[in-house]
């Protein structure tokens, strides 16, 4: 597909009914919040993103899952981005997010950007929202209308982070729950899996697949246990999609069918369960692909923001005021 630089971020393209440019709000949330207190603020992040994932590709994928890591513990309230201090206890600890969650430093900077052109009107948690969209655009997915006016959160949960957030170890009945608690429905949850296009992997999380699991190709999981041995080497990183590690499309989907999903949790999706089908689809398909993932991640965006009078736009993402 090809889009003109425009034409990827215009809040007027029309892909899904639920998108259509007709429709401006979503539950509290209006993709229009900002238009008048802070005219230049997606151009403003678009930039941001742009330069982010110039320096560094696999910046897109870590932009994009802080968001998902936020709205998956007590709502998307940018509460992910808050350090611990004395008086607070993070979620950066958290197991799903310890030495794995990332980009923390460029939502800064986007903040630093955004202070500076309407300053105590953005929240961090918008920005979260924004950047994960702009990071798909960027890396060659589709664009969607992002929907605005959240507030951030003035606390985080470690336990919800440590209990919310989908293991990589994940059966198939565990990631219906997961998403199931979110709201999201297992079609949602596929579609939103469809993420790992992009992205690093650690060994720690994918090590017990390629030594111990027969429903992987051999040649796949023999390529990956060199930089992978079955002890130490935690920390060594694999493509979760080997084929285009840095392109947002659907081969993620066409490596599932052939047993080459990384993570358990990902070829749990493919496995003679009741997702097979829609995995099916999506390979196929990457228009239904990217219309189904954006009306997901606009759904998944809307996950219990705070709005109104509740919480508060922080100064720095990394503290309460």
């Amino acid at each position: 597909m090809a889009f003109s630089a425009a034409m990827k971020y215009s809040s007027l393209a029309c892909f899904t009914l639920v998108l259509c440019s007709t429709t401006t709000a979503y539950g509290q949330l209006s993709a229009t919040f900002y238009n008048s207190t802070c005219p230049n603020l997606l151009s403003t992040v678009r930039a941001a993103v742009k330069q982010a994932v110039a320096n560094e590709k696999r910046m897109g994928a870590s932009l994009l899952r802080l968001h998902f890591h936020d709205c998956f513990v007590n709502g998307c309230d940018g509460s992910i981005l808050l350090d611990d201090s004395s008086t607070l206890t993070g979620e950066k600890t958290a197991v799903p997010n310890n030495n794995s969650a990332r980009g923390f430093d460029v939502i800064d900077t986007i903040k630093t950007q955004v202070e500076a052109i309407c300053s105590g009107v953005v929240s961090c948690a918008d920005i979260l929202a924004i950047a994960a969209r702009d990071s798909v655009v960027e890396l060659a997915g589709r664009s969607w209308t992002v929907m605005l006016g959240r507030r951030d959160s003035t606390t985080a949960s470690l336990s919800g982070a440590n209990n919310n957030i989908p293991a990589p170890t994940s059966n198939l009945s565990a990631l219906i729950s997961s998403f199931s608690a979110q709201g999201l429905s297992t079609k949602d949850m596929v579609v939103l899996a469809g993420a790992h296009t992009i992205g690093q992997a650690r060994c720690t999380n994918f090590r017990a697949r390629i030594y111990n699991e027969s429903n992987i190709a051999t040649t796949f999981a023999s390529s990956l246990q060199s930089n992978c041995p079955s002890t130490g080497g935690d920390d060594n990183l694999a493509p979760l999609d080997l084929q285009t590690p840095t392109t947002f499309d659907n081969d993620y989907y066409k490596n599932l069918r052939s047993q080459k999903g990384l993570l358990h949790s990902d070829q749990q999706l493919f496995n003679g369960g009741s997702t097979d089908s829609q995995v099916t689809t999506y390979s196929s398909n990457q228009n239904t692909f990217f219309s189904d993932f954006a009306a997901a991640m606009v759904k998944m965006g809307n996950i219990n923001p705070l709005t109104g009078s509740n919480g508060e736009i922080r100064t720095n993402c990394r503290k309460p005021n």
